[in-house]
């Protein structure tokens, strides 16, 4: 199926067109805006990709993703990471704790299903 995202993420412009461009494509969306529970949130939503924001309140889409990848159950879940820091060292640091895909931001929306459509095969 592979067709369940979680968005993680706390601009609220970035969350309407993500969630408007994918719900659009078939995907079911949910979202959420800050890093204090967004590990929980994972968990409970179980989702079959995540897009996450790298500068969120309350914990970093870094410190997440080191959590997430530390967990049996989401060591291998597909994210996307998204960031408007777009220097080399915020990608390899992205990619040295297990992000799946880097996107800086702005981005199209053709971009943003591109990479789904890899991330998550249909």
């Amino acid at each position: 199926m592979g067709k369940h995202v979680l968005v993680i993420e706390d601009e609220p412009n970035i969350i309407e067109a993500i969630s408007f461009i994918l719900s659009r494509d078939g995907w079911t969306v949910d979202t959420h805006s800050n890093g204090h529970d967004a590990v929980d949130v994972v968990r409970a939503k179980a989702p079959d990709l995540i897009i996450l924001d790298v500068m969120l309140p309350g914990k970093s889409g870094y410190d997440i993703l080191t959590e997430l990848r530390a967990l049996t159950e989401t060591a291998d879940l597909p994210v996307l990471m998204l960031t408007a820091r777009g220097q080399t060292k915020d990608r390899d640091l992205a990619e040295k704790i297990g992000a799946s895909r880097f996107m800086t931001k702005p981005f199209s929306n053709a971009e943003v299903l591109e990479a789904l459509r890899e991330l998550v095969p249909q």
